[in-house]
């Protein structure tokens, strides 16, 4: 079973996450920021993984610790559940359209992470900040351990341009962990 639950308790955040990378893509997510909600449930549908989160968090400050820690708590949940990646894919590539926008998401399952986000996201999307987008990816690709790569090829609506770069994410890693060989995908023979 690839499956992991996490729970994190700090000052600022009180998170539980539970996946299962083999669901069906069935999302329960609340955690106090609707834009957030919007894009788990999308990245729980395109990818395949059930999902659920629930987040209590300082929303009275702003949106930024839940979303961040939502993000540590997603990439932490996927690096265990993963266990020593035998036989998965990888790497993966997506380019996906949002109406007028375009995302394009790449990665890595290495153990190493990095992000390298091209387009700078700036305002408000209802009362979202715009650039808490870039703070969960890197949040999610540190806590993971893996290279993610994000370009906005056309932008637009930052609405759409966060939901192309969510269901980017999300096809790139339902591609990554599926189970491709019986072995480690390393010429070093581990990740």
């Amino acid at each position: 079973m690839r499956t992991a639950e996490i729970s994190r308790d700090t000052r600022e955040t009180k998170i539980y996450l539970k996946l299962d990378l083999d669901g069906k893509g069935r999302p329960s997510v609340a955690t106090g920021v609707g834009f957030l909600d919007h894009m788990l449930e999308l990245f729980s549908v395109h990818s395949g993984i059930d999902l659920t989160v629930r987040c209590e968090g300082d929303t009275q400050v702003d949106f930024h610790h839940s979303v961040e820690d939502v993000g540590i708590c997603l990439g932490t949940a996927l690096k265990e559940a993963l266990g020593d990646k035998k036989g998965i894919a990888r790497f993966a590539d997506r380019v996906v359209p949002m109406d007028e926008c375009a995302a394009l998401v790449a990665l890595d399952i290495s153990g190493r992470p990095f992000l390298n986000f091209e387009k700078k996201m700036v305002g408000k999307i209802g009362e979202f900040d715009a650039e808490l987008v870039e703070e969960f990816l890197r949040a999610f690709a540190f806590n993971a351990g893996v290279n993610l790569y994000v370009d906005l090829l056309k932008g637009g609506n930052m609405h759409h341009e966060a939901e192309a770069i969510f269901k980017a994410l999300a096809k790139c890693v339902q591609d990554a962990v599926k189970i491709v060989s019986d072995r480690i995908p390393s010429s070093k023979g581990v990740l």
